[in-house]
């Protein structure tokens, strides 16, 4: 096995970010629809770099898989990790605002509302209060969600730059 990610690391580099950031967005819709735990805005938009990522390192599997020039992967690993980078920025400023360190966003009580059926989210927006960016509805082991996103972007962008970076072994 560790010959295997010796010899292709951008493939097991692009494997292995692409199944984490699918793990963290999945884990983090799943608090939201099963747990209940509704988003702030800051905590939405610490989401966006994972979908885009996600695309991306589909992208770079792929290339990888088609034997593309190792540049065209290594590229899409190295965009994987600038948008972990980008996501681990966000969760520190929503760590910041929750501790109080900074102020957050006007829009800091704009978050994912909306009622069971398409047809009662007019209703629900009116009767659901956002939470505010400033409160952490969960802290596991001291860490809010943004917390926990601050160390996973960057365990998810060391994985990507350790794939685009290393040169593969024969």
């Amino acid at each position: 096995m560790l010959a295997i990610l010796n010899r292709h690391p951008d493939r097991s580099a692009a494997v292995l970010v692409t199944f984490g950031m699918a793990i963290v967005v999945g884990s983090a819709l799943g608090f939201e629809h099963i747990g209940g735990y509704i988003p702030c805005a800051l905590c939405l938009m610490q989401r966006n770099p994972y979908y885009i990522g996600i695309g991306v390192g589909f992208l770079a599997v792929l290339s990888s898989v088609f034997r593309l020039p190792p540049i065209v992967t290594k590229v899409l690993l190295i965009a994987v990790a600038l948008l972990m980078i980008t996501g681990m920025g966000l969760g520190i400023y929503h760590s910041g605002v929750e501790w109080k360190f900074w102020e957050g966003p006007s829009t800091c009580s704009i978050g994912a509302t909306g009622g069971d059926t398409p047809v009662n989210v007019l209703e629900a927006l009116n009767a659901t209060k956002a939470p505010s960016c400033t409160e952490a509805t969960l802290r596991v082991l001291g860490l809010s969600f943004a917390g926990w996103n601050v160390l996973t972007s960057a365990a998810l962008a060391a994985i990507a730059l350790w794939g685009a970076l290393r040169k593969p072994t024969v």
